[in-house]
């Protein structure tokens, strides 16, 4: 599988997530922790990744980050 880069990332998502968690003052292990407890299976090197753009963010996976961060999803596809 191809994966396609968008301004040098490969997800829109990460910096919105990483944004969203500090204001919550969440760390990336809490994170983590919550989304693996929603059944995702993510440690903290994975939010790293997606934090920094290196790792691609699947939909349900979106939808998951928005319920544990208390957002709409479209918040974390704004730029």
């Amino acid at each position: 599988m191809k994966i396609y880069r968008y301004a040098g990332r490969c997800n829109a998502s990460g910096l919105k997530i990483k944004r969203i968690r500090e204001k919550r003052e969440i760390t990336q292990e809490q994170l983590a922790a919550k989304m693996q407890i929603e059944g995702i299976p993510l440690n903290q090197k994975a939010i790293s990744r997606i934090e920094a753009g290196s790792r691609v963010v699947a939909d349900y996976e979106l939808m998951i980050f928005a319920k544990v961060l208390g957002v709409p999803v479209a918040d974390l596809l704004k730029e």
